[in-house]
């Protein structure tokens, strides 16, 4: 999406943005996000030696040795101001860090959610990670959950619906050419 309309890409780069201002490590604030990406946390994990079976999806819950108390809540404080700078830099797709949430009615943003049918997105997953089906099925479901909690703990939305984007494209049948010109054409109607 972001090389069809010739904007940024942005995904670390937030927590990269928000560590530097606080002068910590990038670790620091993505424990604080609690959102390391599914495919990071395998990689990690076998890159650790860990089977995928002892993999955990869900969120780090201790903080890095030597922080303060309240230090997690100004790393989240700092994400959405991160958020909100690079929205206002303006030509940028943010994946993930519930940017939707943080940019809501905000003028010139369109809010986009691609989705699938959960058997076409465990059946996805299990494609990209090699996994068999069943373990691609609990993936899915774990990254869920996850995703479930962090959208409760960092904006108080006990459930994503549709309605917090402006746009849901779901792919069970459009391919991602056909997803992404249609992303396109509603982002041209929105600036």
């Amino acid at each position: 999406m972001a090389d069809r309309l010739g904007y940024r890409y942005i995904d670390e780069e937030i927590v990269r943005r928000a560590a530097d201002r606080e002068g910590v490590h990038e670790a620091q604030v993505a424990d604080a996000e609690e959102r390391k990406s599914l495919v990071r946390r395998i990689s990690l994990s076998l890159a650790a030696g860990g089977a995928l079976s002892g993999v955990s999806y869900g969120p780090v819950a201790a903080p890095a040795l030597g922080e303060q108390p309240g230090q997690e809540e100004r790393y989240r404080e700092l994400i959405i101001e991160v958020i909100h700078e690079v929205a206002d830099e303006g030509q940028a797709v943010i994946v993930s860090h519930a940017a939707s949430m943080a940019l809501a009615r905000r003028p010139g943003t369109l809010r986009v959610w691609v989705t699938a049918s959960p058997h076409v997105r465990a059946s996805r997953l299990a494609a990209d990670l090699g996994l068999d089906a069943k373990a691609g099925e609990k993936a899915m479901k774990d990254s869920d959950a996850a995703r479930a909690d962090y959208f409760k703990r960092f904006y108080r939305v006990d459930q994503e619906l549709p309605t917090h984007y402006d746009l849901v494209v779901n792919t069970d049948v459009l391919t991602p050419v056909q997803a992404t010109e249609l992303i396109a054409k509603a982002a041209e109607l929105e600036t």
